[in-house]
């Protein structure tokens, strides 16, 4: 199977969002969300692609507190492309962007229930730096970031 990487734009709007229904539920960002996060001016978007769809796309974000970090604000691959390296693959390449513009650190959220996912970062080197009580509604998040 090959995957490729490309920017995620408004064009792919309805396909991301069809994406990210199938992904968080009731939890999902709304189209109207999902279209302001793909033309903010600090966003680095990747769509996941093979021959003829898109399989998975993330959403990141340059923030600056008191240090300039990339923020994963979405990260969604379709549930028949799982387990086939796509999140990792895009995590790798936000990495790699994000290191280009001078940015040494990248942050994310993840459902405290989401072990697969937790899996992922905690492989990939992120480390768990909070908790975030009801988060995702009724349900706790974890903080996570890594210095890259």
């Amino acid at each position: 199977m090959d995957i490729r990487l490309e920017t995620a734009n408004l064009q792919f709007l309805d396909e991301l969002y069809r994406i990210e229904e199938e992904c968080f539920d009731e939890e999902a960002f709304t189209k109207r969300q999902l279209a302001y996060l793909l033309t903010a001016h600090n966003a680095i978007t990747l769509a996941a692609k093979d021959d003829r769809n898109i399989v998975g796309f993330i959403i990141v974000q340059v923030e600056i507190t008191d240090v300039k970090f990339g923020h994963i604000i979405t990260l969604s691959v379709v549930q028949s492309y799982r387990c086939k390296k796509i999140a990792t693959c895009m995590i790798k390449e936000i990495e790699r962007l994000l290191k280009q513009r001078g940015i040494v650190e990248c942050r994310l959220e993840v459902r405290e229930d989401n072990y697969v996912a937790i899996s992922l970062y905690k492989k990939l080197g992120y480390q768990r730096i909070g908790k975030l009580e009801r988060y995702y509604g009724s349900k706790h998040g974890l903080y996570f970031k890594k210095l890259l």
